[in-house]
């Protein structure tokens, strides 16, 4: 049975795209906050813009993935420091693609993947994004604790793929979701990349999906399909 692209909660209880997909953007600006310092004094106001990335049709086509849409959203921090006060926006792009997978008979649209590119924030030769120097651990510490449904997050095993011209370390671990308003849990497969650099950006992915298949090699195929359009 084919689910309708709604941003609510999935009647088998998978967790919902949404939900998920919101989470991973949350990685791309986790501690910026703490992370800046005074020299954003430098003039009346900064602001971070990323460029999009995105996976490209060839590798959509070969995997059966679609796009299900593209997201900006931006960050505003406000900083004070020797009496002066300065605002600071963070521009983040999100690339969000999905595919109909069959379990027990039943079509779902149960695996995701998406790409987040996020601005280094570079002031004077300093990069202030700490999501640069972040582990796939760190990485996913991150997303649990802020999709409090996701627990019990282990690390399965790491593999090397070639993203946007470099060779990218990827993490695939075990999780359990468990979806608002149910009681039972979903077993995933996570796969999260480290930060990759494109040149004022920086672009992480992660592949979602349930635990029952596996998508490893189409994962594969995405992650060399990104392209970086600034």
């Amino acid at each position: 049975m084919d689910r309708t692209r709604a941003d609510t909660q999935q009647a088998d209880g998978a967790p919902s795209r949404r939900q998920l997909l919101s989470a991973v953007g949350a990685v791309g600006v986790a501690g910026l906050s703490g992370c800046i310092g005074t020299d954003l004094l430098f003039g009346d106001g900064t602001e971070f813009n990323a460029e999009a990335a995105i996976v490209a049709d060839a590798s959509l086509s070969e995997t059966g993935y679609e796009e299900y849409q593209r997201t900006t959203f931006d960050i505003t921090r406000t900083y004070e420091a020797a009496g002066q006060q300065r605002e600071v926006r963070v521009t983040n792009q999100l690339a969000e693609y999905d595919r109909a997978i069959e379990i027990l008979g039943q079509r779902l649209q149960g695996a995701i993947f998406t790409v987040l590119s996020t601005p280094k924030v570079d002031i004077l030769g300093r990069t202030f994004n700490p999501i640069g120097e972040m582990e796939t651990d760190e990485l996913v510490a991150e997303l649990q604790s802020r999709y409090e449904q996701i627990r019990s997050v282990q690390r399965d095993s790491t593999r090397t793929q070639t993203v946007l011209g470099q060779t990218v370390e990827v993490t695939r671990y075990r999780a359990e979701a468990q979806p608002t308003d149910f009681n039972f849990t979903v077993d995933l497969t996570l796969h999260v990349t480290a930060a990759i650099d494109a040149g004022d950006d920086f672009v992480v992915c992660l592949g979602a999906h349930p635990r029952l298949i596996d998508e490893t090699d189409t994962v594969n195929e995405l992650l060399g399909g990104v392209e970086h359009l600034g």
